[in-house]
């Protein structure tokens, strides 16, 4: 947290009455096993935990005080509010608000992971960088990141996710960005968004916490550019992307090596560099030109974000290229699936040399519709020229039978992911790519670590 605080400095955000006695206190823990001597503990209640069971323990750890929805023992110094989880976000909004450098904030049903990497990357060549620690992106992870925001850092870059509308609403209300990037809306958490429509409204959220003086980041490549142009009228904006000229950072003369990696100029303003990046994919060149817009708003130079561009590496689970065995090669793009970026991996597999094998778990949270957005997904992979089709999981099943409709198509469906990787193992040989793609909840990571060199 940033500079000295005392339990009264908190007082207006959460109301109730102080513990006996104002103190100071030097950071906000919710988590026993990382409490540090004077902490304040902040006991979360969730469907599944309770952090009132954990008081005790805070404070012998040398927490100085609780702040509790329910009322503890009257030796016990402690804070009674009326949602615990409520006063994190105060809490996390006071540093903020204390917080006088740049604060960039990212959403997207996909790349915003990605995105806050490379805008990580790139701003560390400047100063220290605060950026949101794996996907922590959600109504606890946000807050928690706000809080480790310190006085030493020049940047802070947080990734806000949702799976319903309104949360975006409250992360970057409580994250008040200089500058926010919304890299594109898809077909991810339908169950909880209802519709796409719901998804575009949840993700264009981002721009409601931004300041008078404050950059919106807007994809004009997506469908749904429009609707966000729309919501940002009048506001200072710059947009991105690779296929709409229109837009005010773009790539253009794209070149695909035989590693999936891609050559291309980076243009804004008159200004063109030319660039190539270490990472698969010809949505990593859409993520470039984000991060790129998002750093020229901040009043950063363009060969600022080419120089860390140039240097940033994959983020673990998507878009990996791994040694696997028999001299072939496994993309570990595990760490996530929806309809949009499955599509994006079959494109890039079958944009390689040799033979492709795609490997593809359930998606989750499609609502109603999964099983034909599976079939999809199948339908697409085939008409790519995916050599072939693995799948474990009852939806994937849906894509398998869609893949094998088309003529000459060969696709296999497993019943555990032990059963495809002995399959797989059979028919990996020297030039063979095999990319590896599903739902969190898939697991499928198990599947790439029974495939690569080295764990066998």
């Amino acid at each position: 947290m940033i500079g000295e605080w005392r339990l009264s400095d908190l007082q207006a955000a959460l109301g109730g009455e102080l513990p006996t006695g104002d103190m100071s206190f030097n950071g906000v823990s919710t988590d026993t096993r990382t409490i540090v001597p004077g902490n304040l503990f902040l006991a979360l209640k969730g469907p599944n935990f309770d952090g009132h069971r954990f008081v005790e323990q805070a404070l012998s750890k040398g927490a100085v005080a609780a702040v509790v929805s329910d009322r503890q023992g009257d030796d016990i110094p402690q804070w009674l509010v009326g949602d615990t989880h409520a006063a994190l976000g105060q809490i996390a909004k006071l540093n903020r608000q204390r917080f006088d450098n740049t604060v960039f904030t990212v959403t997207g049903s996909a790349g915003k992971t990605t995105v806050k990497e490379m805008l990580a990357t790139i701003l560390s060549q400047q100063g220290e960088v605060l950026a949101t620690k794996g996907n922590l992106n959600n109504d606890i992870g946000a807050p928690l990141t706000l809080l480790s925001l310190e006085r030493q850092h020049q940047y802070g870059v947080i990734e806000l996710g949702a799976s319903a509308e309104k949360e975006i609403d409250y992360t970057v209300r409580l994250s008040l960005p200089d500058v926010a990037i919304l890299t594109n809306a898809m077909g991810a958490h339908l169950e909880g968004f209802g519709s796409l429509q719901g998804v575009v409204r949840a993700k264009g959220e981002i721009f409601d916490g931004l300041s008078d003086d404050g950059w919106a980041i807007i994809n004009r490549d997506d469908p749904h550019c429009e609707a966000w142009l729309d919501k940002t009228e009048g506001r200072n904006r710059l947009t991105f992307g690779v296929e709409n000229s229109a837009a005010d950072v773009i790539a253009t003369h794209l070149s695909i090596a035989e590693n999936g990696c891609y050559r291309f100029q980076l243009n804004y303003s008159g200004q063109s560099v030319t660039l190539s990046l270490g990472v698969m994919g010809k949505h990593n060149v859409a993520n470039a030109t984000a991060a790129t817009a998002a750093i020229i708003a901040a009043g950063l130079p363009l060969e600022l974000a080419v120089e860390g561009l140039k240097k940033f590496t994959p983020v673990k689970g998507r878009m990996c290229p791994m040694a696997g065995t028999h001299g072939s090669t496994v993309i570990d793009d595990s760490y996530n699936a929806n309809p949009g970026s499955v599509k994006a991996a079959i494109d890039l597999l079958t944009s390689l040399p040799g033979k492709h094998l795609l490997l593809l778990g359930d998606m989750a949270e499609l609502g109603k519709d999964e099983a034909e957005q599976h079939a999809d997904v199948g339908s697409y992979a085939a008409q790519k020229g995916t050599g072939r089709l693995m799948a474990v999981g009852a939806l994937s099943l849906h894509a398998v039978d869609a893949f094998n409709a088309s003529a000459g198509m060969q696709g296999g469906h497993f019943d555990t992911r032990e059963q495809l990787v002995d399959a797989v193992r059979t028919l990996q040989e020297p030039g063979m790519t095999i990319l590896v793609k599903g739902s969190r909840s898939a697991g499928m990571e198990k599947v790439v670590a029974g495939l690569v060199e080295g764990n066998h």
